[in-house]
């Protein structure tokens, strides 16, 4: 292989440039190092990662196979391991920046098995493989890692010591690096295209399917070189009474005059999110939606303001609330979490909230859904953001679009 062909991993192993790796092998080195630090506080020997955006973080593994048995085996030494179905590791092989060697499967005997388990053959990989295990840690409260794989490790390793480091990985993603914070931003001019052509499009009689049919599509197709990739999550799309519940997605009824309809949305690069939501009214808003608009923009400018660097996760949310509060309107719960990159159901990173009991300290790089949404007995209200904190001053907003309930008469 010519020398311009090919790329030299840590071991000195010859990697094929042919792969289309998203970020450079610093980068790489960067997360690995970031873990291991964690793993070395836990007292952990080996880790096994579960979750595909944690695997995706950790190795650059991109594949529709989180629906089976699979994981990264990270120890305290040497490059981490891809662990799999057997007709997906092909797919790791084009996608993982590390060597062939490096990838590794369970037979197909296995899958949806009543009589086997793949935690069965992970347990022999681990000692086959020499790689320490005294002291495990998993992904126990992980949305692809379930109880029948837990008792099953235990029941495979009596000798070890199987400890959860739950948001192990998703911690040390917390902060960005200028690499991700590119990504986002690309993911934000999808999220900008396709905010403009839903307002665009939206209109009395217009099925709600064709304008979420047309929501994908618009992310999809993404802008100009920067192609799109399906987001974690559908489109969220609910008008009038609907609205009220943050969660609904569409059906095929038409859209209809004196309603309001939210949709909370996506643009996404490279597994990379900037979400957005941004509500529509058909016709002439009453009141009460025109003060709300007022006062959660009020909220969010003030929020932006709040979320700088050294400040506290929780310093956003009261900054915010107080707005909320001068108008009469007593918002619960949490008003932001942590995004990046992600795979279904969900893009956020389950760590930091942005609530009142989270102390955590704001740091430059951090990346937010800032999503204070008004959900009321019968009518809805989403304007949200997606942040970026700053060394100096307050939160960047990656995507622009205007901050408002938009009208269409």
């Amino acid at each position: 292989m010519p020398a311009e062909q090919r790329l030299t991993n840590q071991k000195g192993c010859i990697v094929p440039k042919s792969k289309d790796i998203p970020f450079t092998r610093s980068e790489y080195d960067r997360r690995i190092a970031k873990c291991r630090t964690a793993m070395q506080a836990m007292g952990l020997e080996t880790l096994i990662v579960s979750d595909p955006s944690n695997m995706a973080w950790l190795t650059g593994y991109d594949g529709w196979s989180f629906y089976v048995h699979q994981a990264v085996i990270l120890s305290m030494s040497g490059d981490p391991l891809w662990w799999g179905r057997a007709i997906d590791a092909n797919g790791a092989r084009r996608t993982v920046w590390m060597e062939d060697g490096c990838v590794t499967s369970y037979d197909e005997s296995m899958i949806q098995s009543t009589v086997s388990h793949p935690m069965q053959d992970l347990a022999r990989k681990l000692s086959d493989l020499g790689l320490p295990h005294r002291r495990l840690g998993v992904e126990m409260d992980n949305y692809y890692f379930s109880g029948k794989a837990l008792d099953t490790l235990r029941a495979e390793l009596p000798q070890t010591e199987v400890l959860d480091a739950n948001l192990l990985v998703n911690w040390a993603r917390a902060v960005k690096s200028d690499e991700e914070l590119g990504f986002m931003r690309k993911a934000a001019r999808i999220t900008e295209k396709i905010i403009a052509n839903a307002v665009a499009r939206i209109e009395p009689g217009l099925p709600k399917n064709k304008l979420a049919a047309q929501i994908l599509a618009d992310g999809i197709e993404g802008i100009d070189d920067d192609w799109g990739d399906y987001p974690a999550i559908v489109p969220l799309l609910a008008d009038g009474p609907n609205a009220s519940a943050p969660h609904l997605t569409w059906d095929g009824k038409p859209f209809a005059d004196g309603e309001a309809t939210f949709f909370e949305v996506s643009g996404c690069y490279r597994r990379y999110h900037a979400p957005m939501s941004r509500t529509i009214f058909l016709g002439k808003p009453p009141t009460d939606l025109i003060h709300a608009e007022q006062a959660l923009v009020a909220g969010l400018e003030a929020g932006v303001d709040a979320a700088r660097a050294g400040n506290r996760a929780a310093d956003v949310s009261i900054a915010l609330k107080a707005e909320l509060r001068k108008a009469g309107i007593e918002r619960q719960g949490r008003v932001g979490y942590p995004i990046g990159l992600s795979y279904p159901p969900d893009w956020g990173e389950r760590t930091i909230s942005l609530r009142e009991d989270d102390d955590t300290i704001l740091e430059p790089g951090m990346t937010f859904h800032f999503m204070p949404g008004l959900w009321m007995d019968d009518w809805g209200l989403e304007i949200t953001e997606t942040i970026a904190i700053r060394a100096d001053g307050p939160a960047e907003c990656l995507a622009s679009v205007p901050r408002q309930l938009y009208v269409k008469n």
